[in-house]
């Protein structure tokens, strides 16, 4: 297991649990780590497995709690996530540390698709990962074929679709890729587009146009790719369009996409009968009742993501929710783990934490 502590002012080098373990309880395991003082604020951790190796390796995390033994300052976090995310998937997850009074940032999906001529034919022997900057850091070596997406392959040219899920990057501004092969080739990268998955915009685009010559006897290659543009879209032709589709009566109301995540331990669903509103700088909503899952017919059971969608006057920049149940139904406790709500208007997606 290897952490990356982020910090204010940076980050620190991977801190490996190899040879760390300082005690150790049932399914509990303690470690005394050592940060470099001039780390700031702490506002991310990343967490993975060493061992590229060995695909057979699984570890399943609970629960991460932190303590700054000198101020005693606590964050903890349920996560309930198996490393690796799926089979050959990525092994690395981050979340945002959560101080009181503060912020945190959110953990948002990222679509990376890369355009390229002849990858998909060598994947099995190479290996590339892609490290993706922003002005809120960086993803880590994150391996791109491993397990991929939405592949169009055609006689001269082919697309693929990578996921990374990271805690947000704020502006993005470069991609540094590392290519190794174990057989002499040639690999042609044409360009990247990198976006938030919820989001069709903005779309990041980084022109690479090269031809990597890969030696299986020489150092894996480097390349830093600087964003070359940026793809904004139209908001205002968007607006003019969802305002004609809508009609003008419609036009003044907002649609939200709820997302429910119901944490996965024992008896985390529940049969009661869920309500939301929503605050924003504006206004806030009048009580909503979340009964009509996109996904599911039975919705909040243990480990499932329910989604509502809503329409309702518009509120702004959401600050705030009440969520509840009214209590009916055997065993109506129930495990909230987060909400995400996506206002797609205002191209923005709010994430409320619970864990409780």
């Amino acid at each position: 297991l290897v952490m990356v502590f982020y910090g204010s002012n940076g980050k620190s080098n991977p801190v490996s649990m190899e040879n760390k373990v300082e005690h150790q309880a049932k399914n509990q395991i303690t470690y005394d780590v050592h940060l470099p003082s001039d780390l700031g604020m702490l506002y991310k951790v990343r967490l993975g497995l060493q061992s590229l190796e060995n695909s057979i390796s699984q570890l399943s995390l609970r629960h991460f709690k932190m303590q700054n033994t000198s101020t005693l300052d606590t964050f903890s976090l349920t996560i309930n996530k198996t490393l690796p995310l799926s089979l050959n998937g990525d092994r690395w997850i981050e979340f945002p540390v959560e101080w009181p009074l503060k912020e945190a940032l959110s953990v948002i999906t990222y679509h990376l698709t890369v355009f390229s001529r002849n990858i998909l034919s060598e994947r099995n022997l190479v290996h590339m990962t892609a490290c993706i900057y922003g002005t809120h850091g960086d993803t880590g070596d994150r391996s791109l074929l491993w397990s991929l997406q939405d592949v169009q392959q055609g006689e001269d040219n082919e697309s693929f679709l990578v996921i990374v899920d990271a805690v947000e990057l704020g502006e993005l501004d470069k991609v540094v890729l590392l290519i190794s092969s174990k057989t002499d080739c040639k690999l042609d990268i044409k360009k990247l587009h990198l976006k938030e998955a919820v989001k069709e915009h903005p779309i990041y685009v980084f022109e690479v146009n090269e031809a990597f010559s890969v030696d299986a006897n020489k150092p894996e290659i480097q390349r830093e790719i600087p964003v070359s543009f940026v793809i904004r879209g139209d908001k205002q032709k968007n607006d003019i369009d969802n305002l004609l589709k809508e009609g003008s009566q419609a036009g003044n109301l907002t649609e939200y996409t709820i997302k429910v995540y119901t944490g996965d331990k024992k008896g985390a669903g529940t049969d009661a009968n869920v309500h939301i509103i929503l605050f924003g700088n504006e206004d806030k909503s009048e009580v909503f009742q979340l009964s009509q899952s996109l996904e599911h017919q039975n919705p909040f059971e243990r480990g499932k993501v329910d989604t509502f969608k809503i329409k309702t006057k518009k509120l702004g920049n959401l600050h705030s929710i009440e969520i509840g149940h009214d209590g009916k139904g055997f065993a109506s406790g129930w495990f909230l783990e987060k909400v995400e709500i996506t206002d797609a208007s205002r191209n923005s997606v709010y994430c409320f934490n619970c864990n409780r």
